[in-house]
Parts: C-alpha cells; sequence; structure tokens
C-alpha cells in the first residue's frame, strides 16, 4: 500500500516548481525587489542610473523641432506624421524579470523611433508562423494592387479627400526579385517612391547626381538603413495580413504580454489605403517623417523582456522560437546585424563592455533595449546620448557581476 503524501510536503513541492517557473509581469502590474535580492549590488547600481541621467541627448525635447533640424534637411523630407515633445531621460532595468530600478517617466508615453523595426519584424514572424510568406519567397508574389486613398488628416487639402491611386508595390524585374529575408534585413535596394518618399531620399547621396541614375545592386548584396523601404514592408505585411498591423500586434504580441493600453502605433497622413472597403492606415517603422511606435519604457521593458525568453511568456509561446535564431543570425552584408532592428554584438564592436550573446532593439534619440541572456538581463534607456550606451551597459555588468 502507498505511503501517505503529508499535505506540507504537497505544498512545498508545488511553491518550488512554481518557483522554477520564470517570473512574468502581470498586467498592470511588476514586481519590483531591491537589486540585493537578485544578486546586484546596490551601490553600483545607483551609480549605473546616475550615469544615464547624467548622459541625457542633447537634442531638443520638441521632437518636431528635432527633425527639422536633422532629417527635415534632407530632399523631401517634410514630416507627414505626428510627433510629440518627448521627456527627460528615462530607464528601467529588469533582472531575473524583476525590476530593480526604474527612473525619469517610465510611464510616459513617448516615440521609440527605429526600435519600431523590431516590432516590425515581429509582425513578419508571426505571419511566417501562420504560414502567410515564407522568407525566401519573392514578396510581389503575395502582392494585390494597392489602392492608395488621398492624404487623411489636417494637412490634407480638399482636393486629396476622395482621392485614389492604384499602385504596383513592387514594378520591374529588379524589385521582384527581392524576398521576405531582404527586406527583414535591409538588404533589397527596393527601388520606387512610397508615401510621397522616393527611396533615394532618405539619407541620399551626397553626390546629388547619383539620386536617379545610380544602378542598381542585387538584392541582398548591400546594406542600408532606409526608412522608404521598411514602410514597403509594412504595408506588404498590411497586404498579407489584410488588417491594420496594430490590430495585429496587439491581438498576438502587446495583449499576452501585458502590455499597457496607452501605446500606439502611427502611420503617416498620407499612408491610408483601401482594404476590404474601408480605409486602413498604413504604419511607419520607424519616426524618420514622424509617427512611428509610442510607448511607454514599462512596454519596452515588456517587450525586451519577451525576446529575452525567445518568445515564451509563463506558458506561452508568443513567438515562435525558432525566429530568435533567424533574427539574430548575421545578415551576410553587414554582419553586425540579424532581422531588423536586431542589433548584435557577436564581434564586441558596438557594446565592447557586454558579452558576444546580447543584442540591441536600437532607435534614433537614442533609444534603446538591452538584452543579456547570459545574466538575464533587460536595460531600457531613452533620450540617451550613444556614446554613453557602452558605459551604461559596462556599470549595470558591474552591479550584476560584482
Amino acid at each position: 500500500m502507498p505511503r501517505p503524501v503529508r499535505l506540507g510536503l504537497v505544498v512545498v513541492l508545488l511553491a518550488a516548481a512554481a518557483e522554477a517557473q520564470p517570473y512574468v509581469p502581470p498586467p498592470g502590474d511588476w514586481e519590483t525587489r531591491a537589486p540585493e535580492a537578485v544578486g546586484m549590488d546596490a551601490t553600483a547600481l545607483a551609480e549605473a542610473v546616475a550615469f544615464a541621467q547624467a548622459s541625457e541627448a542633447g537634442t531638443p525635447r520638441d521632437l518636431a523641432l528635432a527633425h527639422a533640424r536633422g532629417f527635415g534637411r534632407e530632399p523631401y523630407g517634410e514630416a507627414v506624421g505626428p510627433f510629440l515633445t518627448r521627456g527627460p531621460q528615462t530607464g528601467v532595468i529588469v533582472k531575473d524579470g524583476y525590476v530593480v530600478a526604474a527612473w525619469g517617466e517610465p510611464e510616459r508615453v513617448d516615440p521609440t523611433f527605429s526600435v519600431a523595426k523590431s516590432f516590425l519584424s515581429t509582425v513578419a514572424a508571426l505571419a511566417v508562423a501562420d504560414g502567410r510568406i515564407a522568407l525566401d519567397d519573392e514578396v510581389w508574389r503575395s502582392q494585390a494592387p494597392v489602392t492608395v486613398l488621398g492624404a487623411i488628416g489636417p494637412g490634407a487639402t480638399p482636393a486629396e479627400l476622395g482621392r485614389t491611386e492604384t499602385i504596383d508595390l513592387f514594378p520591374g524585374d529588379h524589385n521582384r526579385s527581392i524576398t521576405w529575408d531582404h527586406l527583414l534585413r535591409q538588404t533589397s535596394d527596393w527601388e520606387g517612391e512610397l508615401w510621397g518618399k522616393p527611396d533615394w531620399a532618405d539619407r541620399p547621396d551626397p553626390d546629388p547626381d547619383t539620386w536617379l541614375t545610380r544602378p542598381r545592386t542585387p538584392p541582398g548584396t548591400v546594406y542600408e538603413y532606409n526608412d522608404t523601404r521598411v514602410n514597403v514592408l509594412a504595408l506588404a505585411l498590411l497586404n498579407v495580413f489584410r488588417e491594420p498591423l496594430p490590430v495585429v500586434l496587439r491581438e498576438h504580441v502587446m495583449a499576452p504580454i501585458g502590455a499597457s493600453p496607452t501605446w500606439r502605433w502611427h502611420g503617416y497622413q498620407t499612408s491610408w489605403v483601401l482594404m476590404d472597403g474601408q480605409a486602413v492606415q498604413s504604419v511607419s517603422g520607424g519616426t524618420h517623417w514622424g509617427g512611428g511606435m509610442w510607448l511607454t519604457a514599462f512596454d519596452q521593458a515588456r517587450f525586451g523582456l519577451l525576446t529575452l525568453r525567445r518568445g515564451r511568456w509563463g506558458d506561452a509561446q508568443i513567438v515562435p522560437d525558432a525566429w530568435f535564431d533567424t533574427a539574430r543570425t548575421p545578415t551576410p552584408a553587414e554582419p553586425g546585424v540579424g532581422m531588423m532592428n536586431y542589433f548584435l554584438n557577436d564581434a564586441r564592436e558596438r557594446l565592447p563592455s557586454a558579452p558576444p550573446t546580447a543584442f540591441v532593439h536600437l532607435g534614433a534619440g537614442v533609444n534603446m533595449i538591452y538584452v543579456d541572456p547570459e545574466h538575464d538581463l533587460v536595460v531600457v534607456a531613452r533620450w540617451i546620448e550613444n556614446r554613453a550606451l557602452d558605459g551604461l551597459v559596462q556599470r549595470v555588468l558591474a552591479a550584476v557581476e560584482g
């Protein structure tokens, strides 16, 4: 006859099993632990926070003014999406899933610039998982002609309202040879104009004579950071899902990870299309001309934790585990990056103080989500000088290892 198991032992075993499961923050809450409780040095951590606060970016907090001083000086550089006045230098540090430090205004909704690309690539991962696309598919094969609506919003003129134009997003032999992998790795050299922005107008060559005459490079051979082409990817994915990408992201990622209800993903006043009889805005993959992903630093940290744990959130596999091998595979034309916007540290050039297994989601501002699987660590830093990133990581790791 089996010996009875004491109730106390059952309780202990259940508690041990629960403790073995990685902590995930529930919606609307995130447990804070003292640094010492997760093996960190409190004094060193405080020094890291002070270093970040002293390294606030020097660009104007009025982001419309910052745009006018930077990208707005390029050809066709006028803003077509909204901007905000940003908050102060802000950050969140998560160790073993728990918040150990937060400063600035971490609940403030601010643009995150090119970190939006990591959300866009996550939507692409969902399309791959559903069998809607394959990375080596030529993109044009999944694309219907797109009916573009006239500009909508405060800047629209009466003549634009009700106007439509039907476009082929991938015309010509070169564009038709582009695969999803090329778009995601920013090696497509897509040729054309979208939302009033020619591909050559984004970070243009210093020699204007080359803008309209240079030969196209075969897809996959040259890496170029180009927001027009990122917006092409966003529109192509909208054409595949046939519903707004913010809805796809909310239902399949942001709601499951308990993100706040305050995040927004904007497009442009010129990026409205007709989809199944409804006006739908195609989102921006960055904030080059306004718009983009706006969210809190805590929501950035939740996304960082999701990527740290390879798409798993508690008992749910939200993004396929295999995607993170793909996303972190170096791009042959630029080995320092994987899928947008996974910046790799394999050669320890970007962040010499970090281990080679670390990676960052990075955007202008600077906006950084540092993800460190070796130390079970996520660091969000917003509105910080680029030159201070490695110094911040160095100091946080000193708090972990000290």
